[in-house]
């Protein structure tokens, strides 16, 4: 198959897409590299491999490459509330606009699976959880610009989409700027966090299991197309003060501190539910526990803040 993959050399790309090439798809990623990463070298030894320095926004770049591909994966995006608005016109253009230009020079039987998040869901009702019938509320440019991206493939009737929960663990290209990364970071150099609207709850997925589902979707497309599925971990659906306590486990010495001045800026609150892929036939695989062990390891490694969104 050939498939390829926009922001390929990104946190989640750069662990797919080596295992996309062991398993003998013919892979083309196209990414700016933007922060600088060469994530993606131990590709080169694959015949199969190619690497397009570009934007995906680019129609002059695209037409090309999306003729080419059997399947589209479009990773690329600026991930986060906080990086979104700090660049609103990046987020909108990259996030939405660019997932709009491949709907638009793709054939009907070219499949694409999006990844988009579960933070569309905003602020949940307390103690139920959300499904993939529950209506988006996102509360931030990047829920919007995701949740107007999947919308779109979903209206086409030929696209898989998979709603994220929160990711952590090691990649090539290391991201300390997401919740459990940052926090177990912290725990490690500055031995303390302070917390805003500790009780705010989310879901965690670790990025390999995210990998896994795309290879999932990849080979179940047909009867997968056409929905949308949340994809996360079932038992940790945490509030940030129960991921604190579990680094804690991990690290005796770390300390966390409630503050009632402030607020957090992402202000997404809710549960979720990810039964629909799990009766698919998909389930992760790696515990928060897993994740916050590797993750302990990655830090003997990485010992500057350079890997981040922000």
């Amino acid at each position: 198959m050939n498939i390829l993959v926009t922001g390929g050399a990104g946190y989640l790309g750069s662990v797919l897409v080596p295992w996309l090439l062991a398993d003998g798809h013919d892979v083309t990623v196209v990414d700016t590299l933007r922060h600088g990463q060469t994530s993606l070298l131990e590709c080169c030894r694959f015949p199969s491999f190619s690497f397009v320095n570009g934007d995906c926004r680019d129609e002059r770049v695209m037409t090309d490459l999306v003729a080419k591909a059997d399947a589209i994966l479009p990773f690329a995006a600026i991930v986060g509330a906080p990086a979104c608005a700090k660049d609103a016109l990046a987020a909108e253009s990259i996030n939405r606009d660019a997932v709009f230009l491949i709907d638009r020079l793709r054939s009907p039987s070219q499949m694409v699976l999006l990844p988009t998040t579960n933070s569309g869901y905003g602020i949940g009702a307390p103690g139920v959880p959300c499904t993939e019938e529950t209506p988006l509320k996102p509360i931030s440019l990047y829920g919007t610009s995701k949740a107007e991206a999947e919308g779109r493939l979903l209206d086409s009737g030929n696209a898989v989409t998979f709603r994220l929960a929160t990711v952590f663990g090691a990649s090539p290209r290391m991201r300390l700027d997401l919740l459990v990364n940052d926090f177990v970071y912290r725990a490690v150099y500055d031995r303390a966090v302070v917390l805003f609207e500790a009780h705010f709850k989310r879901n965690y997925v670790h990025v390999r299991d995210v990998a896994g589902v795309f290879r999932f979707g990849l080979e179940h497309y047909d009867r997968m197309k056409g929905q949308a599925f949340n994809v996360g971990l079932s038992e940790a659906n945490l509030s940030k003060r129960e991921l604190c306590e579990k680094i804690q486990h991990h690290v005796p010495g770390f300390v966390f501190f409630e503050s009632g001045i402030g607020e957090d800026p992402d202000k997404r609150d809710y549960i979720v539910s990810n039964d629909r892929v799990e009766r698919a036939g998909f389930r992760p695989s790696h515990t928060l526990d897993c994740g916050i062990r590797e993750l302990l390891t990655a830090y003997r490694i990485v010992r500057q803040r350079a890997f981040t969104n922000l």
